[in-house]
């Protein structure tokens, strides 16, 4: 076996998130979330679906710590559920959804996994979405709430913490293009989302350290930005769609700042004192990284001065995406570079591949291509450590097929297939890679 060289005490950890693989949308008191609500409309996902069975965690939860102690990873990375701790985004707890999450942390512990719970996955109550979602600064407060309720179940048993994944998808896709939950189109005024957003992060931080949390970091979903050409106008679009997915969420966690050409947009959204509180001390920053993205200026007249073309040369995932390992590398280095002593450990926490597979008529699923994917990014990792970027851990997306937001079932990227009629579990050549590799970094000499 290839086996990347990573340094002793490395985390090789899994991710999934509460709508994506729970199911149990109607039970025990979960009220529904504005993906409840958004997968209902027609033609929103590509496959029909939803996530009101999903994979069935919440009824199969032993059966999954069993696939993760069997997996051998030191590290699991799940959200909790708004709607089911506070089925009306704040007020009284549900006790039936801290049980829920009581069970899992301790049995990942009894298994020998650290926890890492993210507070929000996406997943917003609509009680909140109805007066006004991430636009309504009322909903930063409620987070706050919430974030000190599982703070104060959870803190002496979870040993990491991410109060907001991916807030840059959240925003941008959920207010911005209308792609996800709840569907709105508000363009640039999706700022006002954005900034709620990363104000929620650094109000929960501080309520989680109150709680007693000692490692609490971030999920951000970073991408290099590739311009199309070397014409003036690709190089600009560029530079403004970097600043927005990437500095937009960089500056305000690490420097207590916006970027320079963003700030003038955001001066009648940002209230004295919310800069401060989105800076947060972190414990570590994580990344999501998947692919760079290929940008060229829009056509005249265009909602938006940017548009993505397609990455050439590259293997394509079924999501879309180019599989492009020295991207990750490159980005850890540059970022490294850039932010030096403001810039905590990394921690990859997410990265994988979707491909379309199947079990064969051995009942083996042979996904060859995301052990690929999922080797060449751990060599990237790698290099860059060899570099001097401090990187703590990778968490792979995901443990198992699950829902994959706007495409539904149709992008599978787990290292356990799950069956849609049944349900049933059947773990891939790409566990089985998975798991030789955390054992063989087990057994190397230190």
């Amino acid at each position: 076996m290839s086996v990347p060289q990573l340094p002793e005490g490395f985390v090789f950890g899994t991710s999934t998130s509460a709508y994506q693989v729970e199911g149990a949308a109607s039970e025990d008191g979960r009220s529904p979330s504005i993906w409840d609500t958004f997968a209902a409309r027609p033609g929103v996902v590509v496959d029909g679906s939803d996530g009101s069975v999903a994979t069935d965690h919440y009824h199969r939860l032993d059966e999954d710590i069993a696939l993760l102690r069997r997996l051998g990873v030191r590290g699991h990375r799940f959200s909790i559920s708004w709607s089911r701790v506070l089925p009306d985004g704040r007020g009284t707890p549900n006790e039936a959804g801290l049980d829920f999450y009581d069970r899992m942390i301790d049995g990942l512990l009894e298994a020998g996994i650290e926890p890492m719970a993210t507070l929000y996955h996406f997943d917003l109550p609509q009680y909140l979405e109805d007066d006004g979602g991430w636009l309504n600064p009322a909903t930063v407060d409620a987070f706050a709430e919430y974030a000190a309720v599982v703070g104060r179940r959870f803190a002496d048993r979870v040993a990491h913490w991410v109060p907001i994944s991916e807030p840059a998808v959240a925003a941008m896709m959920g207010y911005g293009t209308g792609e996800h939950a709840p569907g709105r189109t508000l363009i640039f005024d999706s700022l006002w989302a954005a900034h709620h957003l990363l104000l929620a992060h650094g109000r929960a931080a501080i309520e989680l350290r109150s709680a007693g949390a000692t490692s609490v970091g971030c999920a951000n979903n970073h991408a290099p930005m590739w311009p199309a050409s070397d014409d003036e106008a690709d190089l600009g679009a560029t530079k403004l769609f970097d600043t927005l997915w990437n500095g937009l969420f960089l500056e305000p966690m690490l420097l207590g700042r916006y970027p320079a050409d963003l700030a003038p947009l955001l001066e009648d959204i940002v209230r004295p004192g919310d800069l401060a509180t989105i800076r947060q001390p972190l414990d570590f920053y994580g990344v999501n990284y998947y692919s760079p993205i290929r940008v060229a200026a829009a056509e005249e007249g265009a909602e938006t001065p940017f548009r993505f073309v397609p990455l050439l040369g590259h293997e394509q995932t079924a999501s879309g995406w180019s599989v492009v390992p020295h991207a990750l590398r490159e980005w850890l280095i540059l970022t490294r570079a850039r932010f030096r002593a403001g810039l905590p450990p990394f921690v990859i926490t997410e990265s994988g591949a979707s491909f379309e597979e199947r079990p064969g008529p051995d009942g083996v699923v042979d996904d060859s291509a995301r052990i690929d994917y999922l080797r060449s990014h751990l060599e990237a990792v790698s290099a860059a450590i060899a570099r001097g970027v401090d990187v703590r851990g990778y968490y792979v997306w995901s443990l198992l097929d699950s829902f994959e937001w706007a495409h539904g079932y149709t992008t599978p990227y787990g290292l356990v297939h799950v069956d849609r009629s049944t349900l049933e579990r059947t773990p891939k050549r790409s566990f089985e890679w998975y798991q030789g590799l955390i054992a063989a970094q087990a057994a190397a000499p230190s």
